[in-house]
């Protein structure tokens, strides 16, 4: 997985949160398959379509938290996350 702070765009950017649809028990194939990339300020109440119970590991940025809920809508249980 990136570290917390090498989360960048191409052009430098940076990036709050990476979420990946595969993981694994060993570190150093976490963080595959598709990419679900959180920009500062993002604030997404509804998973983009197909992303909803996909994600297996994320990766948050520095100065960054993510949160999220049990329920869409930003209902039900939250989970905060940080780097």
């Amino acid at each position: 997985c990136p570290a917390p702070s090498a989360l960048r765009t191409g052009n430098g950017t940076r990036i709050c949160a990476q979420l990946y649809t595969d993981n694994s028990p060993y570190y150093d194939q976490c963080c595959a398959g598709d990419v679900l990339v959180v920009q500062p300020g993002d604030d997404v109440p509804y998973m983009p379509w197909g992303w909803r119970n996909a994600i297996s590991s994320l990766v948050v940025g520095t100065r960054c938290d993510l949160t999220v809920w049990s329920r869409s809508g930003k209902r039900g249980s939250s989970r905060r996350f940080g780097a």
